[in-house]
Parts: structure tokens; C-alpha cells; sequence
């Protein structure tokens, strides 16, 4: 498979799982709420909950945006922000584990870890610009 295809694949994974996550915290915030890996953190606040939805639904239209333009600089900055947020999530959580038994733990951050690893990976696949030229017969590529 090609760069471009691991990058479009990667970034679709990633919006899927946005548009999957948002919707859930949008339409179900209670269900979600009751998770294990959610409820150790109270108290329940649904306008927060609502909030964190939403911006996961619009992290999704930029990964999906992403996708579909396969542009590199529109590809970067989806996968950066993405990158912010799991970043940000993966350390709050990692400082806030004492509830969870050591199983539950380190479940949860291996999840969250592979939420950083991946974006990690496509920006590296987009970084030197080589899977949008794959795509542009125009582009020159770089001599041997």
C-alpha cells in the first residue's frame, strides 16, 4: 500500500472514531457518563459533556475534510489538532488513575496512548510531502 492510502486510512479510522465518540457523548451523555473510565472523575456535569461532543463532531469534519482534499497542509493541521487533544487527554488521565485497579489502568492508557501514537505516525507520513506527490503525476519527483 502506498503512503497516501496509509495516510487516507489513518485519518479516516480517526474521524470515524470522532464522529463515533461525539455522538454518543451528544445523544447518550448519561450512558457515556456511566463508562468506568469516565464516571471515576466526578461530579457528572452535562453541559461539559455536551460541550466535549460537540468539539469531537468537529474535530471529525476536519479529519473527514482532511480525507477527502487530501491536501498536505489541510492533512498537517487536522492531524496536529487531533494531536493537541490526545495529548492533552492522555495527560490529564495519566495523573488522575488512582480509582481504577492496575488492569483498568493500564487498559485505558494504552487506548489513550494509541490515540497519540497514531496521529504521531500519519504526521510523519505527511511530514516530507512524498504521499501527495504519489498522487500528482505534474509533481516532480525527487531523483535517485
Amino acid at each position: 500500500m502506498s503512503r497516501r492510502t496509509w495516510l487516507r486510512a489513518g485519518l479516516g479510522l480517526l474521524a470515524a472514531g470522532q464522529v463515533v465518540l461525539g455522538l454518543w457523548i451528544l445523544l447518550l451523555p448519561e450512558l457515556f457518563w456511566k463508562w468506568r473510565w469516565v464516571s471515576h472523575l466526578p461530579p457528572y456535569n452535562e453541559h461539559l459533556l455536551r460541550d466535549f461532543g460537540g468539539a469531537s463532531l468537529a474535530l471529525a469534519v476536519v479529519l473527514c475534510a482532511a480525507v477527502a482534499a487530501m491536501e498536505r497542509r489541510l492533512v498537517l493541521t487536522a492531524l496536529v489538532a487531533y494531536l493537541v487533544s490526545s495529548v492533552a487527554h492522555l495527560l490529564f488521565h495519566a495523573s488522575h488513575l488512582d480509582p481504577l485497579s492496575a488492569a483498568s489502568g493500564a487498559g485505558f492508557m494504552a487506548l489513550l496512548g494509541a490515540a497519540v501514537l497514531l496521529p504521531a505516525v500519519l504526521v510523519w507520513l505527511a511530514a516530507d510531502g512524498t504521499a501527495f506527490r504519489e498522487h500528482d503525476p505534474t509533481a516532480r519527483q525527487p531523483s535517485a
